[in-house]
């Protein structure tokens, strides 16, 4: 179990109720916990996923520690703008993703 932070950017109320009942919310829209469970965080990710799903407002991030992911840090995002972790040199960046561009390999 390692530190986990959940960002949210302009999404309904329901999510601060919830996520606020699970994790501490250090400022406005970050929630973190430093010893949450695998099986909680997908559950957590699972239930403001599928809220975003229906609602379609706003966005959510998820960081983690995963010792199989580029710079050792999973990343979870949905909403727009869409962003995605890349690794440039050895280093974890995020990008957002333009839907209208092709995506090229580096």
């Amino acid at each position: 179990m390692a530190l986990t932070v959940l960002i949210t950017r302009d999404v309904e109320d329901r999510y601060r109720g919830f996520l606020s009942s699970t994790m501490l919310e250090l400022a406005p829209g970050v929630y973190a916990s430093p010893n949450l469970s695998a099986r909680a965080r997908e559950k957590i990710w699972s239930v403001v996923s599928d809220w975003h799903a229906h609602l379609g407002h706003g966005s959510l991030t998820l960081v983690y520690p995963d010792r199989q992911a580029d710079g050792g840090l999973a990343v979870r995002s949905v909403g727009t703008p869409v962003r995605t972790a890349v690794r440039l040199d050895g280093i974890l960046l995020t990008t957002r993703v333009n839907p209208d561009l092709p995506i090229e390999a580096p």
